[in-house]
This record gives C-alpha cells, sequence and structure tokens, in this order.
C-alpha cells in the first residue's frame, strides 16, 4: 500500500498492527489478537476523520494516488467485447489516449480514456496520459464513428493536461483540443463523461464536453494544476495548497457551481483502497446518466448540450 504524506500517522498504526500479526505467524504462543485489533479500529476511525476532512490539495493527492484504478482498468471491468482502435489516420498512433468499440451492460458505446500507466515502462509508453495532438485527433476519429453508428460516447477523463513538449505544439495541439471540444458539442449521440482521477486543462475539457459529466468523490477537475497556477500567480510552486484552495477544483465546489452534473463516492479512504467497488460505482453511474438520455432525438441532444456549456458561462459572467 502506498500512503500519501498526510497519511503517514495512518501508515504507523496499520504498520504496528501488521508487525504484531506476523510476530504471531512467527510465534503462535502470542497472543497478540486483541492489540492488533485495536490498531485496527483505530486506524479505521483515523482513515474515517482523514478523508471527511480532506482539503483540496490533499484531494489533489489522492486524485494522483498510483494506486486508483486507471482508464484501462475500467474497460477491463465494465465493458465486454472491447475492440480497440488505433491511430489518427494521419500521424501515429498516441498510447495516452485509448478507445474502441464496446458493450457497456450489452449496450453499444464507444469508449474512449486517458490512460496513464501503472508501472514505469507503461507510464513512459503512455506519457503519463498526457495527449498529444494525434490523441485527440484519434478521439474525433472515434466520435465521428459512434455518430454515424447512433451509439453512445462514455469518455474517462484522467490527465494532468495536454502535453505540453515542442513537438506537439509543431503538430497543432491546440487546435486539436479546440477540435475534439467541437467534436463533442455537435455529435447526435449521447455523450457521458467521468472524470476518475485528475481533470487538467483543456486535455480533460477535449474529452468531458458531454451532456453528463460525472466526476469521483476525490477526483480534481481544474483550468490548471495547482502547481502551474502558483507558479504563475505567486512565482512559487510551493504554494501549491492555496492555489488548490483558489482554484475550486474538487468535485463538491464542482457540483456546486454547475460545472459537473453528479458525483460518484469513493470507499473509505480512496479509490485505491477498493478499487473493485470504485469501478462499479462508476458503471452504475455511467449507466443511469445514459438511461436518462436515452431516447433523446440527435437535434435535442446537440441543443442541450451547448445549452448547458453556455449557460455555465452566463452564470459565471453572473457570479
Amino acid at each position: 500500500m502506498n500512503y500519501l504524506e498526510f497519511e503517514k500517522p495512518l501508515a504507523e498504526i496499520e504498520g504496528k498492527a501488521a508487525e504484531l500479526r506476523a510476530m504471531a505467524r512467527a510465534n503462535p504462543e502470542m497472543d497478540v489478537g486483541k492489540e492488533a485489533e485495536a490498531l485496527d479500529r483505530k486506524a479505521e476511525a483515523m482513515l474515517g476523520d482523514l478523508y471527511r476532512a480532506l482539503t483540496p490539495w490533499q484531494k489533489c493527492l489522492v486524485a494522483r494516488h498510483p494506486d486508483r484504478p486507471h482508464c484501462r482498468d475500467y474497460i477491463e471491468a465494465l465493458f465486454t467485447d472491447y475492440t480497440p482502435l488505433a491511430g489518427d489516420r494521419n500521424f501515429a498512433d498516441d498510447a495516452a489516449i485509448m478507445g474502441g468499440l464496446a458493450r457497456l451492460d450489452d449496450r453499444p458505446v464507444v469508449v474512449i480514456g486517458q490512460e496513464k500507466g501503472d508501472d514505469t515502462k507503461s507510464r513512459i509508453a503512455r506519457n503519463f496520459g498526457m495527449a498529444r495532438p494525434e490523441g485527440y485527433r484519434k478521439a474525433i476519429r472515434l466520435m465521428d464513428l459512434a455518430a454515424r453508428f447512433g451509439l453512445p460516447v462514455i469518455t474517462l477523463v484522467d490527465t494532468p493536461g495536454a502535453y505540453p513538449g515542442k513537438g506537439a505544439e509543431e503538430r497543432g495541439q491546440a487546435e486539436a483540443i479546440a477540435r475534439s471540444t467541437q467534436k463533442c458539442l455537435e455529435i447526435g449521440v449521447p455523450v457521458v463523461s467521468a472524470v476518475i482521477g485528475e481533470g487538467g486543462s483543456g486535455g480533460a475539457v477535449a474529452l468531458a464536453t458531454a451532456d453528463r459529466v460525472l466526476m469521483l468523490e476525490h477526483s480534481v477537475y481544474s483550468v490548471i494544476s495547482p502547481e502551474g497556477c502558483a507558479s504563475i500567480l505567486w512565482k512559487d510552486a510551493e504554494k501549491m495548497r492555496e492555489a488548490a484552495e483558489a482554484l475550486k477544483l474538487t468535485a463538491q465546489d464542482l457540483l456546486k457551481l454547475g460545472v459537473i452534473d453528479q458525483i460518484v463516492p469513493e470507499p473509505r479512504g480512496g479509490a485505491q483502497r477498493d478499487r473493485k467497488a470504485t469501478i462499479e460505482a462508476v458503471g452504475a453511474a455511467v449507466q443511469g446518466a445514459l438511461d436518462g438520455l436515452a431516447g433523446r432525438e440527435a437535434t435535442a441532444l446537440i441543443q442541450g448540450r451547448r445549452r448547458k456549456f453556455l449557460d455555465m458561462g452566463q452564470k459565471g459572467l453572473a457570479a
């Protein structure tokens, strides 16, 4: 188990309980059951207290936890008959974005998501979930396919942001993000997006301009990372805690602001402590959102989606 910075006291208690049980296994005559159970209860209470009062910065840390389920985990667990499609038919395939045709509870869909990888090799191959232009152009191709065959689109968002490298800029990163956002707005099929970890900047908006935007309880969604914001405003990346507070990037803040539509609860201690339950909760929420959109005409879907985001801007101006 990987412990976060603010979980160190919890790590000590759980570590002591594990040590006691290890000693008991080595020496069966030792009776440490009651002591271990008392530590378990203390750890459980501390875990609940910690996660009931997370600060925005702590939520950023939880959203980035390496043990949280990633896009590939959701696809493997929730979807059947998944047929991955690769490449943008122009330059290359971008492993940071994966997607294809699949079935969700026997419902044909197109699923698209950002994959960070789960070990050093896969993280490098996936560019830590930071897509290049060809990744967004692949997403556009998949959305076009969904529109052609009348299939709902499900997007799983988990990225620090689009890749800002020289090559990506030379190949039209901003244009690719803008066109992906535009494509989300103009396809006449239901679009449901779930922020499962980090929703960073335009890299997230390019896939999250949806009829229904869901967020896991401890995920974040923001125009810029707290570190980037702090570097710009205060010239000091160490002020990321203040930036996280000001950005209103938590699911709870964004629901109040009308930026998202639903918060999906996480198990106690975050998604990383019960990956299976988290994946099932997201699957149920996505299916519920699709059920609510079923039967709507293409024109109504497009108009409703556009109105949703235009109203969001008007509310922001009024505030």
